[in-house]
């Protein structure tokens, strides 16, 4: 959990004032013990010096101090009278008497001559210490002092006074508790005093931090507002003429962001922007198309990574090496997409900035355009050519005296006339194709039922088909809805499919002419939207990779074979187009095991029914 700034000022207030109290305490805890102890001491000191008068009969003998009752009696009544313990050590260590244990237990003492107090007395003469008494287990202030006999100059024993600090504890502890007492009062009143200090030093720089909060989202007419004319004071004004000017830079930079992203958006040519170490700044929903690629993947990762096409990453790589505009050209595996790139440099040199910006042109359609518009001029060129050349040589036999012989003169005028009429039927399926691609043919939209035109349509192929020993049947759904189309566009629709699908099978082949109902509605699958039909034959086939370019005008599949069978190479371009201006499509797919399938899909009336 995280602690606002307020809590923080408080309990950092509370936790100063703590330590000082403690410290306090402490301070006055060792005063008071310090004090107590000197004035202990002077007080030991004095009963000390009259405990050694009083021992001054038994420093007279002439023997040596050994421990006697008489010895110990007096120790006893001294120690009564000096209110401490009184113990007479000999040089040697030996407790000669003591006062604070029995006779009979003296012997029992341990040595006394390592005791600190005792020490000191041997070395100087005199000796303090205050500690834990092994004997009595009480906190003890010792002082000991050596005792002379006559004509010595050694001490003869060690007089050693204890003054037990029981009395000294007892005060301290009532001290402690008295200070504890007052420094928890003063603490407890010192909380709430540190929380309204906090308070009111916080208040102003919490309003600050929520403004500032909802500047961050978005809410740029926030105003600070505070009395204070201190240093916090300042802070709101300045931090208000801050907001000020970046609500303006903001509104400035979101206009231009909006018209640039409206821009890269609404272009058809993919942009992506570089900076000067090739990683990916920003690319527009296009190029995301061309490249099957999304935004996320490709900023802020090197273009070569995200592409991983050779001819791009060499362009790339020219152009901020140079630092000079670049065009080129790529082709797209597997898609077969044709790129034009037009890289520009951009004159900033910093860091992150943008440095490259490349535009990528579909030149795919233009392409394939082209090839068309090529293949249409060479295609046409040939039509119109073949026949025209087949005129003008029978025409020059004729004038060669061919004319002369009736039957050649004959045979040749058959020819020039079939010539004649294969040329004139090439112009009029090109003038009907141009008045349908132009918009002069109106399609008439009525409801049409698929079964009287097909029957229709068959009766008129049954003569070609019987020629070749071909037979003709028909697959058409009971009930399919009507569908809306013009009647003499479907038929010619439908004748050219099998007027082909005859001629390019061989002979006693099978073609089927179908029909069903179907659903391009994804949400309600089951309702009629369109009617499919589709001529099926077993003749040649058409390879896949040809498929897609049938519908083109003269394209051929054979070439040799398709002149030689009379086609003029526009019916499957004219079939488009009609289906197309009847609001359907049209397509072919392999049959299996041999030949093609052409399908027609057209909208039916809209009175949709469930598909069977």
């Amino acid at each position: 959990m995280t602690l606002s700034i307020r809590w923080k000022v408080a309990l950092a207030a509370l936790l100063v004032l703590a330590c000082g109290l403690l410290i306090a305490r402490g301070l006055v805890v060792r005063s008071l013990d310090q004090q107590k102890l000197l004035q202990s001491s002077q007080i030991l000191e004095a009963r000390t010096s009259l405990v050694a008068y009083g021992l001054q009969p038994f420093l007279t003998q002439s023997e040596a101090v050994s421990s006697t009752p008489p010895l110990q009696a007096a120790v006893r009544d001294l120690s009564a009278r000096a209110l401490a313990r009184v113990t007479i050590i000999a040089p040697d260590g030996r407790v000669l008497a003591d006062s604070a244990v029995s006779e009979h237990q003296l012997a029992t003492l341990e040595n006394h001559r390592t005791r600190p107090e005792i020490q000191q007395a041997i070395a100087t003469g005199r000796g303090t210490d205050l500690r834990t008494s092994h004997t009595t287990g009480e906190r003890t202030l010792y002082v000991a002092i050596g005792l002379n006999g006559p004509n010595q100059t050694t001490p003869a024993v060690f007089l050693r006074l204890g003054l037990p600090m029981a009395a000294l504890d007892h005060e301290v502890a009532a001290l402690q508790q008295d200070l504890a007492l007052a420094f928890g009062i003063a603490f407890l009143i010192a909380v709430p005093l540190s929380v309204w200090f906090a308070h009111s030093i916080m208040k102003p720089l919490s309003d600050i931090a929520i403004a500032a909060q909802q500047l961050a989202k978005g809410d740029h007419p926030v105003r600070i507002r505070t009395g204070s004319r201190d240093e916090v004071g300042l802070l709101a004004d300045t931090l208000n003429h801050m907001t000020d000017q970046l609500r303006t830079k903001i509104e400035e930079l979101s206009e231009d962001r909006s018209q640039l992203l409206a821009m890269l958006t609404s272009m058809v040519e993919g942009v992506m922007v570089l900076d000067r170490r090739g990683r990916v700044l920003q690319i527009n929903p296009a190029l995301e198309r061309m490249f099957d690629i999304t935004r996320m993947e490709a900023r802020g990762h090197p273009c070569s990574d995200v592409f991983r096409h050779p001819q791009l990453d060499a362009l790339v790589s020219t152009v901020l090496t140079k630092r000079m505009n670049e065009e080129d050209e790529i082709l797209l595996h597997p898609s077969g997409r044709r790129l034009h790139i037009e890289a520009t440099v951009t004159e900033s040199d910093r860091e992150n900035d943008a440095c490259a910006i490349l535009v990528f042109h579909d030149m795919t359609e233009l392409r394939r355009l082209e090839i068309i518009r090529k293949d249409f001029v060479a295609n046409v060129s040939h039509e119109l050519r073949t026949p025209l050349t087949s005129i003008k040589g029978y025409i020059e036999a004729l004038l060669d005296g061919a004319k002369d012989d009736p039957e050649t003169n004959t045979q040749f005028l058959n020819i020039i006339l079939k010539q004649s009429d294969r040329l004139n039927l090439i112009l009029e399926d090109l003038l009907q194709l141009s008045k349908i691609e132009s918009g002069q043919v109106q399609f008439k939209r009525e409801p049409l039922h698929i079964h009287s035109i097909v029957e229709r349509t068959l009766a008129m192929i049954k003569p070609l088909a019987d020629k070749k020993g071909h037979r003709l049947t028909s697959y058409v759904e009971e009930d399919l809805p009507a569908v809306l189309g013009d009647e003499d566009r479907l038929i010619q629709i439908l004748s050219n499919l099998l007027d082909n699908a005859v001629k390019y099978t061989p002979e006693k082949g099978i073609i089927t002419v179908a029909a069903h109902p179907v659903s391009d509605d994804a949400e309600q699958p089951s309702m009629v939207t369109a009617v499919e039909l589709s001529v099926t034959d077993t003749g040649m086939g058409i390879p896949e990779m040809d498929r897609p370019r049938v519908f083109e005008r003269f394209y051929r599949v054979d070439k040799a074979r398709s002149r030689e069978l009379g086609g003029t190479g526009l019916g499957l371009a004219i079939v488009r187009h009609i289906a197309e201006g009847l609001g359907g499509r049209v397509w072919v797919e392999g049959n299996t095991p041999a030949g093609s399938r052409f399908v027609v899909r057209l909208p039916v009336q809209q009175t949709s029914q469930p598909v069977s």
